[in-house]
């Protein structure tokens, strides 16, 4: 899978910038796409673990979402859940430390409904999910392992 395969407005950015820009929202909105938040979440994971990374994507995109005027579409939850999913992939494929590698080897995490096969539509939609941590309610998340 090439670059140009991928839809992300942030590729052309090296981690750091990517980092830089999004954390001051000097990023463009419409340029942090699915790819982009799987990228970011990538980053923190590798950089400071699945506890510090959850902690840091979700201030972030609370912060970014409500700096663009969408903070009525964050969702603690599915951000949590999505910091998990790529936690685990990263445990699977400790050694790529270029993410357009890691995305091709983990293609998956490119389906925004990855996590349809653990949580229903309505437990994810929930106000509960939107402000905090709800439990999956089809199957567990899968656990990191190294």
């Amino acid at each position: 899978m090439g670059e140009n395969n991928i839809r992300s407005g942030t590729l052309h950015l090296s981690d750091e910038e990517f980092v830089r820009a999004f954390e001051s929202c000097r990023l463009q909105n419409e340029l942090f796409h699915h790819v982009d938040h799987v990228r970011l979440t990538w980053i923190y994971a590798r950089q400071h673990g699945e506890q510090d990374a959850a902690d840091r994507v979700i201030a972030g995109i609370l912060r970014f979402a409500t700096h663009n005027g969408g903070a009525h579409k964050f969702n603690h939850t599915q951000t949590r859940a999505w910091v998990r999913l790529i936690v685990a992939a990263q445990c699977q494929s400790p050694k790529l430390t270029c993410f357009t590698e890691f995305i091709a080897a983990h293609p998956e995490l490119l389906d925004a409904n990855a996590l349809a096969p653990f949580y229903s539509k309505e437990v994810l939609e929930s106000p509960a999910a939107r402000a905090g941590w709800v439990e999956p309610d089809i199957n567990p998340l899968p656990s990191p392992t190294k």
